[in-house]
Formats: C-alpha cells, sequence, structure tokens
C-alpha cells in the first residue's frame, strides 16, 4: 500500500510535465499535446482564439466547440473547448506528421491567454 501512495505523486508530476513540456518529434500523436480546465467559457475562448490565430475554422458537435488551426488541406492543431461547470475543459491534439503552423510554442501561449 505503501508504494501505491509514493507512485501516485511521481505520476502526477509526470502527467502534468507531459501536458507542459514538449516531447518533439516522438510526441504519441493519439495523446494530447495540452489538455487543461478553465474558468472562461467555450464561447470566450473559442472568440479569443481566433483573434489570436490565423486559418480558424470552427465547427459544433452536440456541446463542444471544435476549432482547426492551419490550412484546409493540412491542419496543424485540433482544439476541442467542452463545457464543464461554468468554465471549460481545453483539449488541443497535434498529430505527428503536422506541420508546427504556428509553433508549438506560440499555440501554447495563446491557449494560456485565453484560457486564463
Amino acid at each position: 500500500m505503501k508504494r501505491l501512495l509514493l507512485l501516485a505523486p511521481a505520476a502526477a508530476l509526470t502527467a502534468f510535465l507531459a501536458a507542459c513540456g514538449s516531447s518533439g518529434p516522438a510526441r504519441d500523436a493519439s495523446q494530447p499535446m495540452m489538455y487543461v480546465s478553465s474558468q472562461r467559457a467555450p464561447a470566450y475562448i473559442a472568440d479569443c482564439l481566433e483573434s489570436k490565430l490565423s486559418r480558424v475554422r470552427m465547427s459544433r458537435v452536440g456541446d463542444a466547440t471544435e476549432i482547426a488551426v492551419g490550412s484546409d488541406s493540412n491542419n496543424s492543431y485540433f482544439v476541442t473547448l467542452t463545457p464543464y461547470n461554468a468554465g471549460s475543459v481545453i483539449k488541443v491534439m497535434h498529430p505527428a506528421n503536422a506541420p508546427d503552423d504556428p509553433p508549438e510554442a506560440e499555440m501554447r501561449v495563446d491557449i494560456a491567454r485565453c484560457a486564463t
């Protein structure tokens, strides 16, 4: 039982670092690049991202807002904004073979600015 309790903080830290850091070209495309919650409503975040990023296309799927970032033929990022309580859950996917347009660091900053 003690071993399980000792591993829990390490697992949480690893998950946090994986969400915040860039793993470069070896990234697992099936895992989100970012997965965070925000006190902001999905509509606010979507409007904010649209004002900061170029080549953005939005669609609705049920309660969620989906945002494709990049050229029509080769999207760089896929952002899903799901309502949660009074805020949102933000999931950002970056396919392994997708271009870095905008660069990943810029995308992370824009997400952070719009989420806070």
